[in-house]
């Protein structure tokens, strides 16, 4: 293909990049707070890349939204209201509308950039923004669940980018006692936990301050996605009552009602099946 290039994201932390080949890039805005980009690609479709971080691309984003939305859901004992910090491109959105006994969803993001490129390159994410019970807002996350009412929610989803910029205040011990206080008596926080194989310490570090803030069970679910670092993600999921979070509703998710491409209740109990370093690191049985 001799009119193709190729994107790369190399990663520093472990000497190792992720390319995807493109055709052309579709467009490009620098917002407030970060430079968005959009490539076509070969076999992938677009791909969204900010400050030079691929964020999502048409073909594989489900791994992602899928486990960072199910997976809490089928946790929790019966979810009614949700709030997602984060999540522009509006596939976690989408995800979560799919549960009828969801009342409502909020998704709060800074950047309006962000979803209105979404809405324009990956309108199928998009498609549940008009929903009735979908509330899409752009405002600090880190504002927003400071002000939140007290025990008002279920499910808060951390869908964010990396730890730094403007994600950054969404990885600290304030953060989480605020998401604490917001949560109901049985309500859970669950927050995209980066590559468990290149960033254990994060993880941990990351726990360790969702400790601090009160959260009392833990459990991080580790997933493919081919556009991210290394190719394998996670999701961390912390309980304010400090159930078992390798429990959740088995039967309802086998008997789920709609379609997805990767969750299902067996991926499920996979992901609680952790991995022998992941144990050790966390300390999980």
């Amino acid at each position: 293909m001799a009119d193709s290039t190729w994107f790369y994201e190399n990663f520093e932390h472990t000497g190792s990049a992720i390319g995807f080949r493109t055709v052309r890039k579709l467009d490009e805005v620098q917002s407030p707070f970060q430079k968005i980009e959009i490539f076509e690609t070969t076999d992938f479709g677009n791909l969204m890349v900010i400050d030079g971080a691929m964020m999502v691309s048409t073909r594989e984003n489900f791994f992602y939204h899928e486990m960072m939305s199910h997976a809490p859901i089928y946790t929790h004992p019966a979810p009614k209201n949700i709030v997602i910090i984060g999540g522009g491109d509006c596939g976690t959105l989408r995800e979560c509308l799919k549960h009828a006994d969801v009342e409502t969803v909020v998704q709060c993001d800074i950047d309006e950039q962000v979803t209105r490129m979404a809405e324009k390159y990956f309108p199928e994410l998009c498609e549940s923004n008009a929903d009735p019970r979908a509330t899409v807002m752009f405002d600090d996350g880190i504002a927003y669940m400071q002000n939140a009412a007290p025990g008002s929610i279920d499910i808060i989803i951390v869908d964010s980018t990396d730890p730094v910029g403007p994600a950054e205040g969404l990885f600290n011990r304030a953060f989480y006692e605020n998401c604490f206080r917001a949560l109901r008596a049985d309500g859970l926080l669950v927050q995209q936990s980066e590559s468990p194989l290149a960033l254990m310490d994060l993880i941990r570090d990351m726990i360790g301050a969702m400790s601090d803030a009160g959260f009392r069970g833990f459990r991080t679910l580790p997933f493919p996605q081919p556009c991210y670092p290394t190719g394998w993600w996670s999701c961390t999921i912390a309980a304010k009552d400090g159930r078992d979070l390798a429990a959740f509703r088995s039967a309802d998710a086998a008997a789920k009602t709609f379609r997805t491409e990767y969750y299902n209740a067996g991926v499920h109990h996979g992901a609680l099946a952790q991995p022998e370093f992941i144990k050790r690191a966390l300390k999980q049985s």
